[in-house]
This record gives structure tokens, sequence and C-alpha cells, in this order.
């Protein structure tokens, strides 16, 4: 049985901010790559226009970027001071 540590909790939480902001980044890039195809795609779907799916699209982002701070970062830099 392993004990979960201060230590092994803030690697943890690094590991945790390393791939959620990597998804960010591929999300990002996606979405400057395949612009047109998301449009189409979702426009067909959901039947939203370009201004609204360029709005949505950032502020899934945006929210995604803030949740990765709030929920990762944060914690990782908390467990860092006390270390």
């Amino acid at each position: 049985m392993t004990l979960i540590t201060i230590e092994n909790l803030r690697q943890i939480f690094l590991w945790m901010t390393i791939i959620n902001f990597g998804i960010l980044i591929f999300y990002f890039i996606l979405l400057v790559s395949a612009k047109g195809f998301i449009y189409k795609l979702h426009g067909k779907w959901f039947n939203i226009k370009k201004e609204k799916m360029s709005s949505a699209l950032y502020k899934v982002m945006a929210f995604y970027k803030i949740a990765i701070i709030i929920f990762n970062l944060v914690p990782y830099i908390a467990l860092s001071i006390i270390l």
C-alpha cells in the first residue's frame, strides 16, 4: 500500500497541469488550422452562424484555461510553497 505524500500530490498536480495545457494547445491548433471544417460540421449539427460559433468556441477555450489554472496550477503552486 502506497501512501500519497505531499510531494507525490505536488507531482500529480504538475502532470495534470502539463497534460491539460497540452490539450488546450491541441484544441487551439485544431481551431486555427481546421476552422472551416469545424464551422461546417457544427453548423450542420446545430444550425449556428459563424459569428456565434466563433464566440462559443473561444468561450469554451477561455473557460477551460481558467479551470486549468484554478484546479491544477494553483494547487501545484500552493503545494510547492509549503514544501
